[in-house]
């Protein structure tokens, strides 16, 4: 038999999720097997799937100790942390990604990610202890594109990690981003409507101006503002209203005005002869609403906002 107390990164979640986050080994069919058996209780009683674990909660088990063993994942612990931090406090860390970091691991990159960067920053400084920890780790609340730049917020603490999560889903922190086309623009002002349907397969989108009768189409809403001009391309304030995938790409290059430096959306081989390898695209500020919840009221009304200097395409294609 062994126990767990329920800690407070733990409490809030289903008892379903916090298992499989606990236990890694343990098969999915085995754990819903197991707490019909009543050989997993709460609190010395049987227990449903769903049920909300609070701070305090006893998880008993009556299960094999090889379902206890879990995969070392600590490969961050040897990092030397990299990162730009514009904004930190006890709960949540932002940061400025560079273009060409891949915030999770794939296929291609498993450690020099930029969450691992962030846990060997937070492991460093004592916030984050991974042995102590039963279900959570540092999480990133939005992500980016590898090779877009720009601001990603980290919590923590869970807690913090499902404040942010709800105010993301709820569209409730205005995002707006800085891009460079191809192009001038006959309207300086306007906002973009349309549907996108993605391909999976080629990981890509295709923007319609209606609704397709096929495929899972997603409207999506974009708003840009001209900030500058020069030498064909223009320098965009852009605010996404909803949150596609490939969103400000896709919709810009389909009225005729690709990010320099887009492979998927643009014209990459004269770009990449000019020598821009990555999208011309950052996620360069923050609002967020004049009142948060806690644990976050530090952040009430603040606006976090990335200087022109540490966005790259801004002074090497439109100067100072």
């Amino acid at each position: 038999m062994r126990r767990m107390i329920i800690q407070d990164n733990d409490a809030g979640q289903r008892l379903d999720k916090f298992l499989s986050k606990a236990l890694p080994a343990l098969p999915q069919p085995l754990l819903y097997k197991y707490l019909r058996l009543k050989k997993i209780k709460v609190n010395r009683a049987k227990a449903s799937p769903d049920l909300r674990l609070a701070a305090g909660d006893e998880v008993i088990f009556f299960i094999k100790d090889e379902f206890f063993e879990k995969p070392d994942d600590k490969a961050f612990c040897r990092l030397t942390p990299r990162l730009d931090i514009v904004y930190e406090d006890s709960h949540l860390l932002i940061l400025n990604k560079a273009a060409g970091m891949i915030v999770h691991a794939d296929d291609k990159e498993e450690v020099n990610t930029l969450i691992s960067h962030i846990k060997a920053y937070l492991f460093r400084k004592g916030d984050y202890d991974p042995d102590s920890e039963q279900s959570f780790a540092p999480a990133l609340c939005n992500r980016i594109d590898r090779n877009t730049s720009g601001l990603v917020i980290a919590a923590k603490d869970a807690d913090t990690l499902r404040v942010m999560n709800a105010l993301i889903k709820e569209r409730a922190i205005k995002k707006e981003y800085l891009a460079a086309a191809h192009g001038l623009f006959k309207e300086k002002e306007a906002t973009l409507k349309g549907w996108l349907v993605k391909d999976a397969v080629r990981n890509t989108v295709k923007v319609y101006e209606k609704k397709p009768p096929f495929g899972e189409a997603k409207e999506t809403v974009t708003r840009y503002r001209v900030k500058r001009e020069q030498e064909g391309l223009s320098l965009l304030e852009v605010e996404l209203v909803t949150g596609r995938t490939h969103q400000i790409r896709a919709q810009l290059a389909a009225v005729g005005h690709p990010l320099v430096g887009d492979g998927k959306y643009g014209v990459n081989r004269a770009d990449r002869a000019r020598g821009y390898k990555f999208q011309a695209l950052c996620a360069y500020r923050l609002t967020f609403p004049a009142v948060m919840p806690a644990p976050l009221a530090d952040l009430s009304g603040k606006v976090i906002e990335l200087p022109p200097q540490k966005v790259w395409f801004v002074g090497e294609l439109f100067g100072a």
